[in-house]
């Protein structure tokens, strides 16, 4: 008998198991006290998201000396009887709408009767035709079988039973009046609860923001208060101003609805305020209600027409330029997130749930931005990228797809030039693999893999020259603008020119003058293939050589006709002694030439390079592909390197 084998987990895999396992059950029965618990909650997350909304009014009344519980009662109570007017007022929107859809019957009719006409094909309204005569007919038989039954008892057939109805008595005046306010106990007890923990939030508010803190656990309290207000003053401006732009709309619609003569056009307006709250979908629903209403009102189609043209102007011009005006592109949360938010919420909770989602979430985001540990919330909801831009280039070189990579850097150079590109993002993501491969964690092939997909990537973007792009077109792409937003403008070597070779030295102008060596690793040898694509655009064409080259065996046999310059390349500061072995061997194959070193590790600090340049007798040495470019164009002793606006050299003398 063969007996199941198990894998003996280490102590460290079961306790993330167990941390998984334990994660899973809070995250159900967080979702259960949701559903089961949602009478309760409701009104609480409401009375949250109020009191978003009503703490700059009170802030404002502060402001003029009101005392803070005066202050508080004052804007609620106006609030809430603002509330009860629009309640009121779409109850008699209502009530007018249903007194009125009788006489919109002949309307549908007429129309329904008109396409049967014009239609060619029309056996499925032929068919519900008659399938409305028959069931008529249906409800018709009660009356024609009570005829026959007395037929059948004259001729002394046995009668049929009678069918008896019980009448209840007429209610009293207690009963009306029970009968009458039972309805409304939920929701003015829903009310009531709201209005309580609107008034406490806004009176307790920065004790609840401290014992949040609490909660948080954070260690800074100073940032964390910081960040906590920050973030509560953002939503506050977000949601009033959500709730502005979306009334705003409300009134424009309900307005033009008016002005084309669609009925209760005031109840259509609050419900296109309430609807656009949802995300994509909102507006869309309440364009539905007053479509079907112009239908069954106006005989033609002009009303229908007038109404669809209503939408499709207003919601873009609000969705895609007034809010962009006024609080951004996006509301902070990504696509995704949005609709699945709107899911999750309408699922436990209906339809207020669906109008909830986004503002719940958006709350949930920003908590995740300024509290370490709920950001996987901002993770996983949040439109930020996941990955920063370096990892971005890492893990797409570690898959092999240069592609994605490339597209991503066009976007990038739309805003910054190559060399910032290189510098900010691909060199960092090659120190991400540096360090992998320093803890073991990515062997020489995978290394290997790397080298090529950067040399691949490089081939891409190889016609992308090193000028500032015009500022024409920025980019659109998340991870772009992410990538642009966290590098410096005007970097010293961002403006350098474009050398002519008929200016350069006469030992400058052979067919290579830069000589790129990788020092030990193909880590080394791809971040050696960035600089050498970068002194090719500047004008002093470069080869790129592995670091098998440095070997004894191999370092004669290395080609160095037409070489003026070396850039010898390291990722890693732990091998001084053979960089220094490296700069011998070196010195000794090209004694006239120029040694740069390329030290390009994380945080390598003035006073560390420059130990390392004077251990390994190299001539210059940088810390980055922008400032070891800066040292090849000034290797070529040109000055007054003023440019054209083409960026090619205009004058040039030898130093």
């Amino acid at each position: 008998m063969i007996r199941p084998s198990f894998k003996a987990r280490t102590p460290e895999e079961l306790i993330a198991l167990l941390s998984a396992v334990t994660s899973a059950i809070i995250a159900a029965m967080i979702v259960m006290v949701l559903y089961f618990g949602r009478e309760i909650i409701i009104p609480i997350a409401l009375a949250i998201l109020l009191s978003f909304v009503l703490a700059p009014l009170v802030a404002l009344l502060q402001r003029v000396r009101i005392p803070r519980g005066l202050a508080v009662v004052t804007v609620v109570l106006i609030a809430f009887a603002f509330i009860f007017a629009m309640g009121s007022l779409l109850a008699t929107q209502l009530a007018q709408l249903a007194g009125d859809l009788p006489r919109y019957q002949s309307t549908i009719s007429d129309k329904i009767q008109s396409f049967r006409d014009t239609t060619t094909g029309r056996g499925t309204l032929e068919r519900a035709s008659g399938m409305l005569k028959d069931l008529s007919k249906e409800l018709d038989k009660p009356k024609e079988a009570e005829g026959a039954s007395r037929v059948d008892a004259a001729k002394g057939a046995t009668p049929r039973p009678v069918p008896v109805e019980v009448l209840q008595p007429n209610p009293g005046a207690l009963e009306s009046l029970q009968s009458l306010i039972a309805p409304l106990l939920h929701p003015l007890a829903t009310t009531g609860i709201i209005v309580i923990f609107v008034i406490f939030i806004l009176l307790q508010r920065e004790d609840l923001r401290n014992r949040l803190i609490r909660l948080a656990g954070s260690h800074d309290l100073q940032r964390t208060t910081a960040a906590l207000d920050d973030a509560a003053s953002r939503l506050s401006r977000l949601f009033l101003t959500q709730l502005l732009l979306n009334g705003s709309f409300g009134i424009v619609i309900g307005t033009g609805l008016w002005l084309i003569g669609i009925p209760s056009s005031i109840l259509w307006g609050i419900l296109a305020a309430v609807l656009r709250f949802v995300p994509y979908i909102g507006a869309v629903i309440a364009a539905a209600f007053p479509l079907a209403l112009a239908v069954a009102v106006d005989p033609t189609w002009s009303m229908l027409l007038w109404t669809v043209a209503l939408f499709l102007v207003v919601e873009p011009i609000v969705g895609h330029v007034v809010e962009p005006m006024i609080y951004g592109h996006s509301t902070g949360l990504s696509p995704v997130a949005v609709v699945a938010s709107a899911t999750f919420w309408t699922a436990l909770w209906g339809p207020i749930g669906l109008v909830l989602a986004t503002p719940l979430t958006v709350c949930l985001v920003v908590l995740g931005r300024h509290v370490e540990r709920l950001e996987f919330l901002d993770v996983m909801f949040g439109d930020r990228p996941a990955l920063s831009p370096p990892e971005i280039f890492y893990q797409r070189m570690l898959a092999g797809d240069p592609t994605e990579a490339s597209d991503k850097a066009e976007e990038f150079l739309k805003e910054r030039p190559l060399s910032s590109y290189y510098d900010e993002v691909a060199l960092k993501g090659l120190r991400l693999a540096q360090a992998d491969a320093e803890r073991g964690a990515l062997d020489p092939e995978r290394q290997m893999k790397i080298k090529d997909a950067v040399n691949e990537f490089a081939n891409n973007i190889s016609e992308r020259d090193d000028r500032p792009p015009p500022k024409i077109t920025p980019t659109t792409d998340v991870e772009a603008t992410s990538a642009v937003e966290t590098v410096a403008k005007d970097a010293p070597y961002e403006n350098l020119p474009v050398l002519r070779k008929e200016d350069l030295p006469v030992e400058w102008q052979g067919e290579h003058p830069v000589l790129c060596l990788a020092g030990r690793s193909p880590i080394d040898e791809a971040a050696a293939i960035m600089l050498g694509q970068l002194t090719t655009a500047h004008g002093l064409p470069s080869r790129v050589v592995g670091a098998e080259a440095l070997s004894t065996a191999n370092i004669f046999r290395l080609e160095t006709a037409g070489v003026a310059i070396v850039c010898l390349v390291y990722m890693d500061a732990s091998g001084p002694a053979h960089m220094r072995y490296s700069v011998r061997r070196l010195r000794r194959k090209l004694p006239k030439a120029t040694i740069i070193l390329g030290c390009w590790m994380r945080d390598m600090e003035a006073a560390a390079l420059e130990s390392l340049r004077e251990g390994a007798k190299a001539d210059l040495a940088a810390a980055s592909l922008g400032g070891a470019l800066k040292l090849c164009v000034e290797a070529t002793g040109l000055k007054d390197l003023s440019t054209e606006p083409d960026g090619q050299v205009s004058k040039s003398t030898a130093a």
